[in-house]
């Protein structure tokens, strides 16, 4: 088929809903693009092993050392400096500020007196792999599990939130985040659903997703309410089927006229998607988030009888049926507003105890859920957080922001089960084996999604060779 000009194409169509359902699905599958330059056509660029991703986001900076990467000398010489160990040398001043790190805080703590860990750790699965006590129903199915315990990044504030969503630092200038690079490049698997959603609450420096590629790219911010899961989804007061398509038809004509007038205005074309997918969600959503055809043991599974893990476990089931219905990425803040809620300068314990309560039994739920559903092996689930934190105490009970080495996993999507991968000094300080930046795992994600993110840049933003990042092939079956 030859291509046709964008003015024509829209023009042709008439600009109504049913016209622009349809240009957006022929300008997907490649049939509509302009012949200056041919944006993704929604198709992968190799064959992918997965096709959908669920990215839980623990928001303030989990403990490595209380999660997924124990370290038992940091309790064995609990309450020594670091220079007072046989393992002095972690802290090289090739890669860390003394002075910084041995200043003491507001309370007169030096920072590298190590802080003993407040939790234990069990050997779990045929694998054998060591996961925190607070973490008992991911324990229970590490075996489903790739955990990468030598991670870094380089924003020691929680701006490395949008670090590692975007891969660059907010102080670089705004940066589609790896959601909106997959949206971009993948296209819908289901018109009336949007294909990126994100859950909970972000932040105000992490909360945009399109950037440059677009606000079409955007996430669609739902709540797992089956009344009220929109922002604006439901009119103030009732309105029958008949003025409600007369208001429709009106809004279509307008913006009909708008985009045929501006044909290259990416604001008017995601503002008309958005009235288009905004009238097909009022309808798919509400049937998303209602559980009522779900069984009482899944119900159980996830936790939503319990009052601690009931609000997470309702967002992951809500996750799943939304890769059922085929939404192709969904991100999950948990803990999100201000730092974070996991932000533990003091009172880890009692910090770190109550959040992984929350997140412990609906995090299992999913991986367990979805493999039993034959839906796992296409369906990379992420569990990150932005840093780590450092093995010395702030304060008396608590622990600093740590850029050097933290831990994530995977499972899913093409991901080996059961399997560690990198590693990080005697005391969690430095990651030295097999390092990995946070855009290794956008790399990833995307090989595993099928697409080649040097084939997604666009004219004018040619993206640094650490933006991409590289796939952590060790972690791949």
């Amino acid at each position: 088929m030859n291509h046709l000009p964008r003015r024509t194409f829209l023009a042709d169509l008439g600009m109504g809903f049913t016209g622009l359902a349809l240009g957006a699905m022929l300008h997907r599958d490649g049939l509509a693009a302009g012949a200056e330059w041919t944006p993704p056509n929604g198709q992968p660029h190799f064959a992918p092993r997965a096709k959908r991703v669920i990215w839980l986001f623990m928001n303030g900076g989990v403990s490595h050392l209380e999660s997924f990467d124990p370290k038992p000398m940091v309790t064995k010489y609990g309450g020594k400096t670091i220079s007072e160990t046989p393992y002095a040398a972690v802290q090289n001043p090739a890669r860390l500020s003394l002075e910084r790190a041995m200043a003491p805080d507001a309370n007169g703590q030096q920072r590298n007196t190590l802080f003993p860990l407040q939790i234990g750790f069990k050997k779990h699965g045929e694998s054998g792999i060591e996961v925190s006590d607070w973490f008992p129903h991911i324990a229970r199915t590490i075996d489903r599990i790739s955990v990468v315990r030598s991670m870094w990044t380089s924003d020691s504030n929680h701006m490395a939130q949008t670090q590692f969503h975007t891969g660059r630092n907010m102080l670089d200038g705004e940066f589609p985040t790896l959601g909106a690079w997959v949206h971009y490049g993948l296209g819908s698997l289901n018109d009336n659903l949007p294909q990126f959603i994100s859950i909970g609450t972000r932040e105000y420096w992490n909360k945009k997703d399109g950037l440059y590629l677009g606000p079409a790219h955007d996430a669609v911010p739902l709540r797992i309410d089956p009344q009220n899961p929109l922002d604006f989804g439901q009119p103030q007061q009732a309105f029958s089927r008949e003025a409600q398509a007369i208001g429709f038809d009106l809004v279509k004509s307008l913006n009909g006229r708008t985009a045929i007038e501006y044909p290259s205005d990416p604001q008017t074309a995601a503002r008309i998607a958005s009235y288009e997918l905004a009238f097909r969600m009022q309808r798919s959503v509400p049937d998303v988030v209602d559980f009522s055809q779900e069984t009482a043991e899944t119900k159980s599974l996830y936790g939503l009888d319990l009052p601690h893990c009931k609000e997470f476990g309702t967002q992951l089931l809500a996750a799943r049926r939304f890769i059922e219905r085929g939404v192709r990425f969904i991100q999950i803040q948990h803990g999100g507003g201000g730092a974070g809620a996991w932000d533990a300068h003091s009172g880890l314990q009692a910090n770190h105890e109550k959040l992984a309560l929350a997140v412990d039994q609906p995090i299992g739920a999913l991986l367990v859920d979805l493999d039993r559903r034959g839906l796992l092996d296409e369906t990379l689930v992420l569990f990150a957080t932005e840093f780590g934190r450092t093995p010395g105490s702030q304060g008396s009970d608590g622990r600093d922001h740590h850029v050097f080495a933290f831990s994530v996993w995977m499972a899913g999507g093409g991901i080996k089960r059961g399997f560690v991968h990198g590693a990080t000094d005697e005391l969690g300080f430095h990651a030295v084996e097999n390092r990995h930046y946070v855009t290794d795992i956008h790399a990833t994600i995307l090989k595993q999604l099928g697409l080649d993110s040097h084939k997604l840049e666009i004219p004018g933003r040619k993206r640094l060779a650490i933006d991409h990042g590289k796939p952590i092939d060790a972690i791949i079956a």
